[in-house]
């Protein structure tokens, strides 16, 4: 299989002016990826489908990641004088990184027996502009899986057939695998508390009458 660096090439030819970074990634497994701009995601994604050398047909999963906003420390040389003297010194410079979602594509090709391509996208911000557009047209096998990131991440795929809560019921509030998720500590709809669940859930439960009270309305 090509590697990303020809992928990303051959891709900047047939779709020019398309921005596309390679995201390296420090992982073990070492696979890096393809950011690709949201705007041109899915003609991205119909040519990794489509092209002859790819045929990436298979889309094994779709996992959401949460970016919240986050300082960035980066170390820089800069020339100063010191008595007289240039010397080169090392600076940290601290950077405010904007929060965003990320939705990652993990794609093969059952025909060519390769893969996988890692395919990612971002979200402007992770308030009101988390729109990203659905790949379930180009790989039906990201329906369920877009939808489970939309019901615990909050990123709403544009063009999904059947964008709908999947795991957590109509009407549940927040995004549950998000970073800065509080989760409830009444837990009402826990039929069995116990351990830390209980001891949290005790605090909302109705607080029984001492035993000198009930026999004061007790009537003679």
């Amino acid at each position: 299989m090509e590697t990303l660096e020809q992928i990303k090439a051959r891709l900047e030819k047939v779709l020019p002016l398309t921005k596309i970074d390679i995201v390296p990634n420090e992982c073990p497994a070492g696979e890096a990826s393809l950011l690709v701009e949201t705007a041109r995601a899915l003609e991205v994604a119909r040519f990794l489908r489509d092209d002859a050398q790819l045929k990436l047909d298979y889309c094994s999963n779709v996992t959401g990641v949460d970016w919240p906003e986050a300082k960035i420390k980066t170390k820089v040389k800069k020339k100063v004088l010191v008595e007289g003297v240039e010397k080169e010194v090392e600076e940290v410079v601290e950077t405010i990184r904007s929060g965003y979602l990320e939705v990652v594509y993990h794609l093969y090709s059952l025909e060519l027996k390769h893969g996988p391509v890692v395919l990612r996208l971002r979200t402007e911000n992770r308030l009101d502009k988390t729109q990203l557009p659905s790949f379930t047209p180009v790989w039906r096998g990201a329906e369920f899986q877009e939808r489970e990131i939309y019901d615990l991440y909050g990123v709403i795929f544009t063009g999904h057939p059947d964008l709908r809560r999947i795991l957590m019921w109509d009407g549940f509030e927040g995004f549950p695998m998000r970073k800065d998720y509080v989760a409830p500590d009444d837990y009402e709809y826990e039929p069995t508390p116990h351990d830390e669940v209980l001891e949290a859930a005790k605090k909302h439960y109705p607080v029984e009458a001492k035993p000198d009270e009930v026999k004061a309305e007790v009537k003679p």
